[in-house]
């Protein structure tokens, strides 16, 4: 074998991941054994291996064991499938501001920046960093509305090794006029240029995609919509994604601009961008008839629930028990800046958080999300709002392997761990009060992308 050519990988140790039962279970494995072919790919799944028999199932000559070590476990990457990569030098700012008056103020300005391919560059390089050391292997992005900075964004991720969708925002009215499309012909030819660009650098699609992104229909004239659906059925492959019952400012001015629509799922369905495909942000306010509608067409729900509670958003808590009750793809979304936090732990923290709320609200109808129910957004679920639960989410066989290696010996803030604390307990501090200190090891399709020098 050359030096260059990848080899075979195996783990030993602790596995820890969701299944694709009704529940969301977890999977507490203390003893188990991953085997990664070369290109990444899981080939075997053994669960419980005595130290001794670890030999017998890997050839040491063909592939490279990794034993963790008692303090470290292995769980799938995290899947954030709501990001506005632009906002990432932007994060915590505006807080408690209502959504159109936040983009006004704070974020329009901001992204406006993105003219400048050198500020791109710069920006857009620390933010894939920072998400991939918090363990984000996976990430939903919108760009700015510039081709050029939309395309440095997707050859970044390609260079870093992150899977991504990578979106052109498109917003051809009621924003300023330095940050606008400059017409609708001009929106719809740069989102095709940028598809065009993203298919050049990764033809198959193994790492990156174009994700077709109307900001939301505020933003869009209906020729704009229309001609986004139209791209989207002549690429049946092109995930959607836009902003969907975020807030009552935001719905209220969606329903002046487009009257003849009882419902924002009408409005986007109208224009073909409700698919299987579709992944929309927030849902934090619905009806009957719209969650019978996302169901029908197989939408996926990507909740916020930081930015939900504090800027952008509804200020309130999603009804999340109810899509995964109905079953609705749900995963989970950091937002970046229309919160105060750009960590996937702090999303399933306040998730979990969110959902009590709504319990109470609810008078004990809705009920709070489970540490592993939270969890399974983060990892399992995230892909299949994605449509990538075939690729990636968990460990089973067949599946590329996306992980982490988390170890709770690190320094930081994590809960201290005592003698009889079993792997349940571990994980369980880990998810409440650990950070990215925690996470050492970051790999992507077999490959380590990040990596803290022990």
């Amino acid at each position: 074998m050359g030096a260059h050519e990848a080899k075979a990988q195996a783990f030993y140790g602790a596995v820890i991941h969701s299944l694709s039962t009704p529940g969301h279970d977890l999977e507490i494995l203390p003893s188990a054994l991953l085997i990664v072919d070369s290109q990444g790919l899981i080939t075997s799944f053994h669960k419980d291996v005595k130290p001794g028999d670890v030999d017998s199932l890997v050839d040491t000559t063909t592939t490279t064991l990794h034993c963790l070590s008692p303090s470290q476990f292995i769980i799938p990457g995290f899947i954030d499938t709501h990001n506005h990569a632009p906002q990432w030098a932007q994060r915590g700012l505006g807080q408690g501001q209502h959504i159109l008056d936040w983009l006004s103020a704070i974020t329009f300005p901001n992204e406006g920046r993105f003219r400048d391919p050198s500020h791109a560059q710069r920006i857009y390089s620390s933010a894939i960093d920072g998400f991939l050391r918090q363990g984000i292997t996976t990430a939903s992005y919108y760009g700015s509305i510039h081709p050029e900075a939309t395309n440095i964004l997707a050859d970044l991720c390609v260079a870093k090794g992150q899977r991504a969708f990578v979106g052109k925002c498109n917003m051809t009215r009621n924003s300023p006029e330095y940050y606008r499309d400059a017409s609708i012909e001009q929106s719809l030819q740069d989102t095709e240029s940028c598809i065009g660009h993203i298919r050049k650098i990764d033809p198959e699609g193994k790492f990156v995609k174009h994700v077709l992104t109307p900001r939301f229909a505020i933003s869009c004239d209906a020729e704009c919509l229309a001609g986004l659906g139209q791209i989207a059925a002549k690429n049946p492959d092109l995930p959607i994604q836009t902003h969907f019952n975020e807030a009552e400012q935001e719905m209220s001015a969606t329903r002046e601009l487009f009257p003849q629509f009882s419902s924002e799922a009408d409005l986007y369905a109208h224009y073909g961008l409700l698919t299987k495909r579709s992944i929309l942000a927030h849902c934090c306010y619905m009806t009957p008839y719209e969650f019978d509608k996302l169901k029908e067409l197989q939408c996926g729900v990507a909740h916020c629930p930081i930015s939900n509670m504090t800027v952008g958003g509804g200020f309130m808590a999603a009804p999340i028990r109810e899509f995964l009750n109905r079953g609705i793809k749900v995963g989970l979304g950091t937002d970046s800046g229309g919160g105060f936090s750009s960590s996937m732990l702090d999303a399933v923290r306040q998730a979990m958080i969110a959902s009590h709320a709504r319990e109470v609200e609810s008078k004990g109808r809705d009920k709070g999300l489970k540490i592993a129910e939270a969890f399974y957004l983060a990892t399992l679920g995230g892909a299949e709002v994605c449509c990538l639960e075939e690729k990636v989410g968990n460990f089973a066989v067949g599946k590329e392997l996306d992980a982490l290696v988390v170890d709770w010996e690190r320094d930081g803030v994590m809960t201290m761990v005592e003698k009889e604390d079993g792997l349940g307990t571990v994980f369980e501090k880990f998810v409440m009060t650990g950070d990215d200190r925690n996470i050492v090891r970051v790999f992507v399709k077999g490959r380590v992308v990040k990596e803290v020098k022990m």
